[in-house]
């Protein structure tokens, strides 16, 4: 039997993306998105852009890792949407304006994630789940009805000829298939919305994305 190490026990901290940080989060886009295209991977002028943008909705994790050092770890990067706007059809380059987020509409009462990032050194660690948290806590900090966000399904190319992609993704929300990037998104709360197809350039999927969904339960309509 294969037995892999423990990951180390870490602390994690959730903080607004500060300036300082755009070069490391653009260096690691590559690392963790390894299938994605140029256009799809976000770069340190795009960081600095998004942060001068909605600042509220970058969220980069920290973790105290060897030598007691806080190193970069992951990221988060949102922008304002409306449902409608979300309900159309759409590709992920499309959506994120190319990288530079200039679909963001600030009377958007709906936060699209357009990506949660974890550098693979610090998978396991609650890294991705502390940004999940943190990011619902921005929606509910800003009174937004929820997020919004196409998820990943990787785990994918290991049932390719079992199931259709569609199939792969009903079959993951029913917990009926583990996938390491949307299970773990129903396990922080979404759940998925339908099939978003020829969104993102990923073969491990046939390029097929789930459109999840996390309403607010704490919305309160303005003027209620």
């Amino acid at each position: 039997m294969i037995t892999h190490p423990a990951k180390p026990r870490v602390e994690v901290r959730v903080v607004q993306t500060d300036a300082r940080f755009a070069r490391r989060l653009a260096k690691m886009q590559a690392v963790i998105f390894p299938t994605l295209t140029d256009e799809e991977l976000f770069s340190e002028e795009q960081y600095l852009h998004h942060i001068a943008l909605f600042p509220d909705g970058q969220l980069t994790a920290l973790v105290k890792y060897k030598d007691d050092k806080w190193v970069v770890a992951g990221s988060t990067v949102n922008f304002l949407t409306t449902w409608e706007t979300a309900m159309e059809d759409h590709t992920f380059p499309d959506v994120i304006a190319h990288g530079w987020l200039d679909h963001h509409n600030p009377k958007g009462e709906w936060i699209y994630g357009a990506d949660v990032s974890v550098h693979p050194e610090f998978h396991g660690m609650g890294v991705g789940s502390a940004l999940y948290k943190a990011r619902q806590q921005v929606v509910q900090r800003l009174n937004l009805r929820g997020e919004i966000a196409g998820g990943m399904i990787p785990g994918y190319q290991n049932y390719a000829d079992v199931y259709r992609p569609d199939e792969y993704i009903w079959a993951v929300e029913r917990g009926e298939v583990f996938d390491p990037t949307l299970s773990v998104q129903i396990k922080n709360g979404f759940h998925v919305n339908r099939v978003l197809y020829d969104y993102i350039t990923d073969p491990r999927c046939d390029n097929c994305a789930a459109q999840i969904v996390r309403r607010n339960p704490f919305y309160m309509p303005v003027g209620a």
